[in-house]
């Protein structure tokens, strides 16, 4: 139970720190005791309730595919019998592809292929694949067919959630980052384009080693335990992309801070990935429970040695001192900053940042992909050219065609808020296109992407869009 009082008010914050003997009459708890300003989300200390998304940080995140159908993953042998491997008809390895959860990055994969028809009419499917066309019939269409939801029902071929707004960041991207949304331990990994990731994975479209060392860190570590949630039977923290990614100020590195943090991102995925290759038994999980009882100076369990013995985890704690301190050098931070005074510097820099959007400047993440999709189409400046954002028309001077296809108008729905510079109402929206049914499919379909977290209402009726649910 929580009881809220109005104004600004002075408290006590208990965590457990750790604890035993639960299940005895003398339990181990133990905790550490922080006092000073309640803030809105029951902490104390820095305010990161008070932050908000970075347009530097647009279109690059996004949970992995919710996929509405058991059906759609197969075993290497389903996949063989379904044409993978043989069947010389040009795009088949591009539909079938291996597929990975967040067991899989954390312990040990299952080897799973799922069935990727993203971008694929029902009649392309039965023409092209006949084998994957049936295979899917017998055990996707039946549940798919009664879904409440009309669009997920009528395109029973495809993932429930394909999460088309990111696939074209992927596209090009020989890897990209990923991380299990619910974990102990906040890992970002490289996977190779060619996997799939599932719901329970936030993916990260980049390929550059200096983001995962940065993502790494331990300054974003703590970012993101304060900015996200928690779950579960273990209470472990959930990393939230609307919170956790998205307002997060990446630094203003130079060529050689980047390089340097790329050098030691590297070094850290690759040692990681060669400790589990030579021993089939140790996990992610099992390495960073080592380090955690290593960093923690405790007394570690008989798994926890074995696997700090064959995870060399001295050298794994190493590479993430370095990052560190590299980390803090780019922010141009002092090299012991932590707690509370680094998360509050973290929270004024997003403050920062989002002052200078608002003047026009965004310091894109990946400005190459980013500035041609997200950049509105006036500068306000020569000095900024390339980098700044302006007003947009408030509609287009010739209205489109509305789509008869569901997904093309959710589709043509979610560019019309994107491309506006304000929130719209269903009819405003309505105004954008041609064709009697819009302003009907419209309302329907607004309603039904805020409930899947896809768009936002606003007191007003109006809506705007979360660009990467």
């Amino acid at each position: 139970m929580t009881v809220a009082e109005a104004g600004s008010r002075e408290g006590e914050l208990a965590t457990v720190t750790h604890e035993a003997r639960l299940d005895t009459d003398e339990p181990e708890v133990d905790l550490a005791i922080t006092t000073g300003k309640v803030n809105s989300d029951l902490s104390i200390g820095a305010d990161i309730s008070r932050v908000g998304g970075l347009q530097a940080n647009d279109g690059l995140s996004s949970r992995g595919m919710m996929l509405f159908g058991a059906g759609f993953i197969v075993s290497v042998a389903e996949a063989e019998r379904l044409g993978l491997g043989w069947d010389n008809r040009p795009g088949i390895d591009v539909h079938i592809r291996p597929y990975i959860n967040g067991r899989d990055l954390t312990r040990r994969s299952r080897r799973k292929m799922v069935i990727d028809l993203f971008g694929l009419t029902a009649d392309e499917v039965r023409d092209r694949y006949p084998e994957i066309y049936q295979h899917l019939v017998l055990t996707v269409k039946g549940d798919r067919d009664i879904n409440r939801d009309r669009d997920i029902g009528e395109r029973w071929w495809e993932f429930g959630r394909p999460r088309g707004e990111i696939r074209p960041a992927l596209a090009g991207l020989s890897r990209y980052l990923a991380t299990v949304e619910t974990s102990k331990h906040r890992i970002f990994s490289f996977l190779d384009s060619s996997m799939l990731p599932d719901n329970k994975l936030l993916i990260v479209a980049s390929d550059d080693a200096a983001h995962l060392a940065l993502l790494s860190s331990s300054l974003h570590v703590s970012w993101a335990l304060r900015a996200g949630g928690w779950l579960g039977v273990g209470n472990d923290p959930v990393y939230v992309k609307s919170r956790c990614f998205d307002p997060f100020p990446f630094p203003t590195w130079t060529g050689e801070q980047r390089v340097a943090l790329a050098d030691a991102g590297e070094r850290l995925d690759a040692f990681r990935k060669a400790r589990l290759a030579e021993h089939p038994e140790l996990t992610l999980t099992g390495l960073y429970n080592a380090l955690e009882a290593h960093r923690a100076g405790r007394a570690m369990t008989a798994d926890e040695a074995a696997d700090f013995e064959r995870g060399s985890v001295l050298i794994l704690a190493e590479l993430h001192a370095e990052i560190d301190a590299l980390t803090l050098a780019a922010y141009g931070w002092p090299a012991d900053l932590a707690g509370e005074p680094l998360l509050a510097a973290l929270v004024a820099l997003n403050a920062e940042r989002a002052a200078e959007e608002a003047r026009g400047l965004i310091r894109w993440l990946r400005p190459d992909y980013q500035r041609p999709r997200f950049a509105k189409t006036r500068v306000a400046g020569p000095e900024q050219a390339g980098d700044l954002i302006g007003a947009l028309p408030e509609a287009p001077a010739e209205r489109a065609p509305w789509p008869k296809d569901g997904r093309a108008q959710v589709l043509s729905i979610k560019g019309a808020l994107a491309e506006a510079p304000a929130p719209l109402t269903p009819d405003a929206l309505a105004a954008r296109f041609r064709g009697r049914s819009a302003a009907a499919d419209i309302r329907r379909l607004v309603a039904v992407l805020q409930r899947d977290g896809q768009v936002r209402r606003a007191a007003d009726g109006s809506y705007s869009l979360l660009r990467a649910a």
